[in-house]
């Protein structure tokens, strides 16, 4: 049976693997040892801002994010 759930942080996927986000309101996921925040923004090219995770997601970091969302300056 499918449960809500509880905060932004506790959301599954298909397969029932708990995803965590490395911020609330972020997309990117939280780094770890299996998947570390060692990756370039592939739009600003700064290192160290996404985990391979946030890749396969073909994500942009949060700064590149709130840009073209209009929200960061």
């Amino acid at each position: 049976m499918y449960q809500e759930p509880e905060t932004y942080d506790d959301y599954e996927i298909d397969c029932g693997c708990r995803i965590e986000f490395a911020n609330k309101g972020s997309a990117l996921r939280a780094s770890s040892t299996s998947n570390p925040r060692n990756l370039p923004c592939p739009t600003c090219g700064e290192p160290d801002r996404l985990t391979p995770a946030d890749v396969r997601c073909g994500y942009q970091c949060d700064d590149c994010a709130d840009r073209a969302e209009g929200g960061g300056y």
